[in-house]
């Protein structure tokens, strides 16, 4: 329960987009009306739900009547594309850690015929990779912000999505994203940047161009109870360099135990010499 799957690309904020979309967003949307998934302006994005138990079998067959709709099929046991195709992928990876969370999914993919195959390269070739977007699929992140602005161009905008140093990584060229990502950077107010975020947010959900994975909603922190904090702290923010030591509370030393033992024989132990050695 520590991590909380992602269900927006501006997750556990004001910004995210839900429900349905209100009457400013729909101002925004409405002349992209055609150029975006119908959904956008009659169903909630909702992910697929199920038990956690490994059992996905509902998914499963919803994902192949899907593909079987597009022209696709299975033939020995190998799924095909429209044009006849065996279906393979090839996921590229720098993480070792992320392997375990790859191979059910790699499982998942081959009970519906299709092949994944995960390519772990060093540091420099995957740079080279990502740079060159020479991948089918990889796992990363867009880093956002209580106040998105011009990075979004680096992120959606058709003017990115060949550029090596950016990170659309998506590729993703569409006239009705541009025009939103335009929209948010044009903003005067904050009610109208919440408004364009939300309708950028939806229409890149129901494009369906990530697989959402999960964040975490909070700050793992050890501190020393010398320190305080301001009872309000920032929603988004740890707020470290608001903190400061009490006044009224001795310094305390890295290690109790040697201090004990340094306390009954007599010795002074510095606070910061256990660590030092450390």
């Amino acid at each position: 329960g520590a991590y909380t799957r992602t269900r927006s690309y501006f997750d556990n904020s004001e910004l995210a987009s839900s429900g349905l979309p209100n009457d400013d967003e729909l101002k925004v949307l409405e002349p992209l009306r055609g150029k975006i998934p119908d959904e956008v302006f009659d169903k909630p994005f909702e992910l697929p739900r199920t038990e956690g138990n490994g059992v996905i079998r509902e998914q499963q067959r919803k994902a192949y009547r899907l593909l079987t709709e597009a022209g696709w099929k299975v033939e020995n046991d190998r799924m095909l594309d429209a044009a006849g195709k065996p279906v393979k992928l090839e996921f590229l990876l720098v993480q070792a850690e992320f392997e375990r969370v790859l191979l059910p999914y790699k499982r998942n993919l081959a009970d519906l015929g299709i092949e994944l195959e995960i390519r772990r390269v060093d540091v420099s070739q995957y740079i080279n990779r990502l740079r060159s977007r020479d991948y089918d699929m990889i796992v990363s992140g867009f880093g956002q912000s209580n106040s998105p602005g011009n990075e979004q161009r680096e992120y959606w905008h058709s003017a990115s999505a060949d550029n090596p140093g950016s990170r659309n990584f998506i590729g993703l060229k569409d006239p009705a994203v541009d025009s939103l990502v335009e929209g948010l950077i044009g903003a005067d107010s904050r009610k109208e940047l919440i408004t364009y975020t939300r309708a950028l947010d939806r229409v890149l959900l129901w494009g369906h161009y990530v697989v959402p994975n999960w964040h975490i909603k909070t700050w793992r922190v050890a501190y020393w109870n010398h320190l305080a904090h301001p009872e309000v702290t920032p929603r988004q923010d740890i707020g470290l360099m608001t903190w400061w030591r009490k006044p009224d509370v001795k310094t305390p030393v890295a290690d109790p135990v040697e201090a004990k033992k340094a306390e009954e024989a007599g010795a002074a132990v510095p606070a910061d010499s256990v660590e030092a050695e450390r």
